[in-house]
């Protein structure tokens, strides 16, 4: 695989076009985990989507690995799948976590990874990578998007210097 400054453009319009998959997942997940945590998480947009993707790739540095996972995802598939099913996993994570960002946020991204992989399923058409490529996506910029209360305010641990 060779990254140049084009396939970067071409990862990150391919991204933007899988909004309504993506966002969907997002929407579901943070649902889910909303219930399960007994807190309201608002739900996101497309608009917002694709301009967290802009975001993501006008940072040179982290477009250029985000283009690259994005890449061998889309083009992995392995015959059977099965035992193909540890790297994607790997891959997918990595991705997820990259996309969050810093800590707390890049654990968390890898962290509902998994949580959003358990939930998408690609079609038949589709390499054994973008399934996971998809819920990576989802994983990774829903915890960039706002709606989580606790990220909207002032960390109690926080120390000032004095």
């Amino acid at each position: 695989m060779r990254l140049t400054p084009a396939a970067v453009v071409e990862q990150r319009d391919w991204v933007a076009t899988r909004s309504a998959t993506v966002v969907s997942t997002i929407n579901d997940v943070r649902a889910e985990l909303g219930e399960q945590f007994e807190t309201d998480v608002d739900p996101v947009t497309e608009t917002q989507y694709r301009a967290e993707v802009d975001a993501v790739f006008a940072d040179g540095d982290l477009a250029v690995n985000v283009a690259a996972l994005v890449a061998i995802l889309r083009d992995l598939d392995v015959a059977d799948d099965y035992p193909g099913f540890v790297v994607d996993e790997i891959l997918g994570r990595e991705l997820a976590a990259t996309i969050a960002g810093t800590q707390p946020l890049r654990t968390l991204g890898e962290a509902t990874f998994h949580y959003a992989d358990v939930h998408v399923h690609g079609s038949s058409e589709d390499n054994a990578g973008v399934d996971d490529l998809e819920a990576a996506l989802a994983a990774g910029f829903q915890e960039r998007l706002p709606g989580w209360d606790w990220t909207e305010r002032d960390s109690p641990f926080a120390v000032d210097p004095e």
